[in-house]
Order: structure tokens, then sequence, then C-alpha cells
């Protein structure tokens, strides 16, 4: 099939190489069984290119089961993703299938793999290696012809090395491994993605769109996009409804970007194939360190000017500020996270929404920290 008529029957939209060479695998990769990994910062559009690989492939006419390991408390993700028998647990009233028996003959998509138990990567190994799993409770093996396709925000590989991932599961995963880039460095697809989203809100909605005038195209185009493709539809969709659909200027475009700084030289590293481990490990310290220095720096002009850093608690803020002691970065991280939680009324999912965080790593920060003054 034609590249482009590819990507508009799977909803795919992009014209960049990066995009192309992804379009390419996909369609190599959908015709088979083949287990695939697909990595990316959050929002890169990780679920459209999964959903790519069911429909594209022998099995579209069988179910796709999506499931974000992230959202499962541990303490349930096996009976979740196995199945349960009943009574082989306090709240098993009755037997229960579970996602890889309901993705039987279809296609399971396992998102934020990343976030799962080491327990649990050892079941997950076994049902890739041959389809076999057993519900909680039973001691009955149990089959399941579901092709796995993975995904995940982490660099799995220093995982690995933090011995937080399984290496036998990472390699047994990565058979493919398709890496959509973020959408700053493919800056080309971003008109095509507004002329879709606007279209897609105008339908919706039923409401007329003035369009942008060039300063706001080009603010929008030299924007980070920290939350990338998802963030995007979602300020497109929001300035179209809140301006009445009215023509928009760069400086009602500025309002809706967060902490808009003018065109950003991206800070990251290149990715170069089958690194190491350490050189993996590497990346990510430098990384750190340079975001770490343009933090300081934030913090400096914050605490010279005398007003209070909206991404910091009024509690680090008024420490700081004044001078009266130096925080360790553990306890600027439990003063955000009570912070937030205090924002969001003790809802623990929509803090770590905010502080863009999985929940599993809230709920480890909050034990870490212990009981809260």
């Amino acid at each position: 099939m034609d590249r482009e008529l590819f990507q508009h029957e799977h909803g795919i939209i992009g014209k960049s190489l990066e995009i192309q060479e992804i379009v390419d695998v996909v369609q190599q990769v959908a015709p088979s069984d083949i287990t695939v990994l697909i990595t990316g910062e959050s929002g890169v559009g990780k679920e459209v290119i999964a959903r790519a690989l069911h429909n594209a492939g022998k099995r579209a006419k069988k179910q796709l089961v999506t499931v974000n390991c992230a959202a499962i408390p541990e303490g349930l993700i096996e009976s979740e993703l196995f199945g349960h028998e009943k009574g082989s647990f306090t709240s098993a009233v009755e037997s229960r299938k579970g996602y890889f028996e309901i993705a039987d003959g279809g296609s399971i998509f396992l998102d934020e793999i990343g976030e799962t138990p080491l327990a649990t990567q050892v079941k997950l190994l076994r049902v890739l290696e041959n389809g076999e799993f057993m519900r909680v409770g039973s001691s009955v093996p149990r089959k399941s012809d579901a092709r796995v396709i993975a995904a995940t925000n982490k660099e799995l590989q220093y995982e690995v090395q933090q011995k937080r991932f399984r290496p036998d599961l990472y390699f047994r995963l990565r058979s493919v491994n398709i890496a959509i880039p973020p959408l700053r460095n493919r800056r080309e697809d971003i008109p095509l993605l507004i002329e879709h989203f606007v279209k897609e809100d105008l339908q919706r909605n039923g409401i007329r769109f003035g369009g942008f005038t060039d300063d706001a195209t080009e603010l929008i185009m030299n924007y980070r996009w920290p939350g990338n493709v998802r963030e995007l539809k979602n300020t497109i969709e929001s300035m179209l409804i809140l301006e009445n659909g009215r023509r928009l200027t760069g400086d009602d475009v500025r309002k809706y970007l967060k902490e808009y700084q003018g065109p950003v030289v991206d800070r990251n590293l290149p990715v170069v194939a089958n690194r190491t481990v350490e050189q993996a490990e590497r990346e990510l310290i430098y990384r750190a360190l340079v975001d770490l220095k343009g933090s300081i720096l934030e913090l400096r002009d914050v605490i010279l000017r005398g007003v209070p850093s909206p991404d910091m608690p009024e509690e680090a803020n008024a420490k700081g500020a004044r001078g009266n002691g130096v925080m360790t970065l553990d306890e600027m991280e439990r003063k955000m996270i009570v912070s937030s939680l205090d924002r969001n009324e003790g809802n623990r999912r929509l803090a770590a929404k905010e502080l863009n965080i999985s929940e599993r790593t809230l709920y480890r920060k909050i034990k870490e920290f212990g009981p809260q003054e």
C-alpha cells in the first residue's frame, strides 16, 4: 500500500523523515506476530502506532486490548493481566478472565510496561516465550495466542542497569523497537497536526474558526511542546472553544502556552543506536546536569527579583527566598508532593498527573517519606 494512503487509513499524521521511516517499519512488521516495543516521551503518539500495527495486520478483525500498566495497583496487576479464580483473594467472589485471555487471537497493548513490578515481569516473560500463564489462585496452565505490543516512556536499558527491569524481558520485548521522536524534533509535522486537530474540533463542536495570524503560527512552531502531540491537541481544542473560533493572534496563543520562552535549541543529545548501558547512563546524567543548571539559574533570578517561583511550594519559596536555610532535594521533593496532594484534596491520581509521574511512583515516594508532618 502507498505510504500516504496507509498513513491516512491509520491516522498517522506527519511528513517528516522520522514519521516516514516509522510508517515503513509499521507496514513491514504489521502482518507478522513479532513483538514490538514502542518507545518515546509521553504524548508522542505511541498508542496510534500500536493501533496501526494491529489494524494493518492479520488480527485486525479480532480485539486490541489496551492495558495501562502504570494505572493498575501493584497488588492487582497480576489478576488484571492473567485473571483469577473464585476465592483466590478476599474480593474474588467469582472467577474472572484476565486481559491476556480476553485478547486471545487478537493483540494486547501493554502501555507503560516499564512500570510493571519485577515479580510480574517474570510471568510476562513466560507469556512472551510460549503463550502460557496461570490465573491467580490456580495451578492449571492456560494459553493465550495474543500478539504483544508494548510501550514505555522510560529508558529501559537504564532501568535494567538499575535492576528495576529484567534484562531477559527487555531483550525479548525489543524484537522490533520503534522509537518515536518528540514533537520538537519534527517541527515540520506541526502544521499538519494543527490542520487535523482544527478540522476535528470544528466538526465535533459545530463552530467556525478564523484561523491564525502569522505571529501566532510562529509561536506555535517555536514552542517546545513538552507534552508533545497530546499537548498540542489539547491546546488547539482549548483555544478554539474558549476564544469562540475567532482569528487568533500571537498574544492570544501565548496565553495557552505554558512558560513560553521563545525558540528553544533542543538540549537532548542525539540517540545512538546500539549504545552501551554505560553510554545511556552517561547521557541521562549529562541531560540532568544541563537541566539542573537551567533550574539553578531560574531560581537565582527568582530570588534576585524577590518573586516566589510558581513551580515551587510556598514554604520552599519562603525558605529559599529569605536565605534562612538550604533545602535538600529530598526535602524539596517531599514539599512539592505534599503541596500537590493538598491542592488536589488528597487525590493521588490527580496529584500524580500534576507532577507528571505515575501513580505507582507517587505511592512509592509517599512510602519512602513516611508519615506526613
